[in-house]
């Protein structure tokens, strides 16, 4: 099973009213798992950012203006998602305006989300999970012990990741990671603990050696078998 958790920024909030893409960020996961592929690109918007999203993820004219158009990544982009089921918080919005720019695009091959992907929408699962509770990304990741220590602006691409691990915990959690970001390791898996008072996930190596298994002693078991027999004389019966 692939997944691509994804996240979009933008100028506004309405693509209808002229607002395009600036930002998309995508992490893969098979089988639950993340692979340490990924998708990240910035966009010019041929267009100005509106101050108000400025103040949410920190993105500026002037940061966007040597970035490439949609229409010169759409393919890679959409290739990236092609088959896979996206796993968006909040999915109507940044599908929202996927489909606008697909359809700005005009292009026979791209012709909407639907036509290539499946669509999850974690904020759906979320509110029926946790109903009347605060369902946002910061929320989710207080009640599932994310780390989302780095997240002061939003970013598509940290908040996929972000999103990522809350997906999965939310979701029953994982046993295995790959190491994402490290292209050494992309093809090795490891395992993985989550330690809910530090609110972070530890990762172990693959390689570890295997833990030791200490059988118990002759004497170890005779003496055992006499506190159980000790135990019954006293209480009359076992209470296990």
């Amino acid at each position: 099973m692939r997944q691509v958790v994804l996240d979009t920024e933008t100028t506004g909030l309405d693509p209808k009213t002229g607002h395009r893409i600036i930002e998309i960020g995508c992490v893969e996961l098979v089988n639950r798992k993340l692979t340490g592929r990924h998708y990240h690109q910035y966009i010019n918007p041929e267009r100005e950012v509106d101050d108000g999203a400025i103040e949410v993820h920190g993105i500026t004219n002037e940061f966007l203006v040597d970035k490439p158009v949609f229409a010169q990544i759409a393919d890679e982009f959409m290739t990236f998602c092609e088959g896979a089921e996206l796993v968006i918080h909040n999915a109507p919005f940044d599908v929202g305006f996927i489909n606008w720019e697909l359809k700005l695009l005009g292009s026979p091959r791209w012709q909407s989300v639907a036509a290539h992907c499946s669509v999850l929408d974690t904020l759906a699962l979320a509110r029926e999970k946790h109903p009347g509770q605060k369902n946002n990304l910061d929320a989710l990741c207080k009640r599932y012990f994310v780390d989302n220590s780095q997240r002061d602006l939003h970013g598509a691409l940290l908040d996929a990741e972000i999103l990522a691990d809350v997906y999965l915990m939310m979701t029953g959690g994982q046993t295995d990671l790959a190491l994402a970001g490290d292209q050494q390791s992309n093809d090795e898996e490891s395992g993985e603990q989550r330690d809910p008072a530090a609110g972070t996930i530890r990762r172990l190596a693959a390689d570890r050696a295997p833990l030791s298994v200490l059988q118990a002693s002759t004497e170890e078991m005779e003496g055992h078998q006499s506190m159980l027999a000790l135990l019954e004389k006293s209480a009359g019966k076992h209470f296990w």
